[in-house]
């Protein structure tokens, strides 16, 4: 590749959606340090230190945290999608093909940010956005009866079938389908917890269990035992959506709209919460248990668990909204603007943040050690590597146009090098 210079580099940016993609990337590194970056840990009941703090921020993070940024960070994704098809159609070029090869090369980043770590989410983002190119003709209102589609829970009970769902609170188990016990695994049940350790692993073959064993896992957890995957592409599709209305083109002119959509969100999120908790029944089943071993589920189950993606959707929204608000308030706006030099690097901050936890957690990193810490200190810990972040990728953006992983994926897509210092 040679460097070229005739391409534009982008104008206009809108500095609210950096912030607002950094201030999501900030759930998503605390969350995912809560789970070890999805290493097994050696941590045993006896080492933990604060048992009070960390039961609050454990229930702090499930219910205030958990795949609420995540889905800030998919929904500007496709909002994303948007604004880079827009300004080339304002050009005269159609940006389709060029997305679908830039969809590749991001899937290729996936692969190797999966070798790291398992939770890393890219190849699905990569795989959602070629969907979206193939949506883009349709209307908006075509696309808004996708996205409801996809959120009312019909793909879901396709996938789990509906033979399986019972409409009473009754569970039985077909024989059939119950997994035989290997005896590897019977063993592993009567065995006392204090005996389990975690297997030494190499580098090499962590990398091969996490780019097989370990992604099958993730797509299971994403559509088979949780509705997350489509909830995940309906935000792309929404993402889409936000941007054909111009919403954060006239995000800082219409500000009463905003704190209407604050309260609205709010609202409907309390709203969902509240039957949430009134249908839900009292003794909740294992529905992952369920699914793995063919047992019956009662549909009230399948409907809470839709409600419950539904309700993290509406509480992003808030949080969105929220942080708009307060981006757009003196005193406190130029604090958060801090976050828009770390967004603009979003893709090389979250690579980085998996390279950094599979180092941490992994057993051939320091897994020994910081995978025997409690949720107060992976917590804390999480905040320092953030605000590290935040002091780099404001130097960085000083001096440079794009974060590292930024400049080498725009460099692929147009197959030429691009411009990366700043004048």
């Amino acid at each position: 590749m040679k460097l070229d210079r005739s391409i534009p580099v982008p104008s206009q940016r809108i500095n609210v959606i950096d912030a607002l993609r950094g201030f999501a990337l900030l759930g998503v590194i605390l969350m995912h340090m809560l789970q070890y970056y999805g290493y097994t840990s050696p941590f045993t009941l006896e080492e933990i230190k604060f048992p009070g703090l960390d039961m609050m921020i454990r229930w702090f993070s499930s219910r205030v945290i958990s795949g609420r940024f995540i889905n800030i960070f998919s929904f500007l994704f496709g909002l994303s999608f948007f604004i880079q098809m827009d300004r080339a159609s304002k050009k005269g070029i159609d940006f389709r093909g060029r997305f679908l090869w830039r969809m590749a090369l991001l899937f290729v980043i996936g692969l190797v940010g999966s070798a790291f770590t398992y939770v890393d989410i890219l190849t699905f983002y990569a795989i959602f956005g070629v969907i979206l190119v193939f949506l883009y003709p349709l209307k908006k209102w075509i696309l808004f009866l996708i996205v409801c589609f996809l959120l009312s829970g019909i793909p879901y009970m396709t996938i789990i079938g509906f033979n399986n769902i019972r409409m009473e609170h009754t569970t039985t188990v077909n024989p059939s389908l119950m997994p035989e016990p290997s005896d590897k695994e019977s063993m592993a049940s009567t065995a006392p917890a204090e005996n389990a350790r975690v297997p030494d692993s190499s580098f090499f073959e962590t990398v091969k269990d996490n780019l097989t064993t370990k992604t099958i896992d993730k797509l299971q957890f994403q559509f088979v035992f949780t509705p997350r995957g489509h909830a995940t592409l309906a935000l792309f599709i929404l993402g889409f959506i936000v941007g054909r209305l111009r919403f954060f083109e006239e995000v800082n002119i219409r500000r009463k709209r905003n704190l209407n959509l604050f309260v609205g969100f709010l609202l409907a999120s309390i709203i969902t919460e509240v039957t949430i908790h009134l249908i839900q029944p009292k003794s909740p089943i294992n529905l992952i248990e369920h699914i793995a071993k063919g047992i019956e589920i009662p549909f009230i189950e399948i409907i809470t668990i839709n409600l419950k993606v539904f309700g993290s959707l509406l509480q992003s929204g808030t949080y969105a909204l929220g942080f708009i608000i307060l981006y757009q308030t003196r005193g406190v706006g130029k604090y958060l603007d801090l976050l828009s030099s770390y967004g603009r690097m979003g893709l090389t901050n979250y690579e980085i943040q998996g390279v950094v936890g599979a180092i941490l957690f992994s057993t051939w990193g320091f897994g020994a050690i910081f995978g025997r810490w409690g949720a107060t200190e992976l917590f804390l810990f999480g905040l320092i590597i953030y605000t590290t972040q935040i002091i780099i990728s404001k130097c960085w953006m000083k001096h440079f146009l794009y974060g590292p992983l930024e400049w080498l994926w725009r460099s692929g897509t147009y197959l030429r090098w691009q411009p990366i210092k700043r004048k």
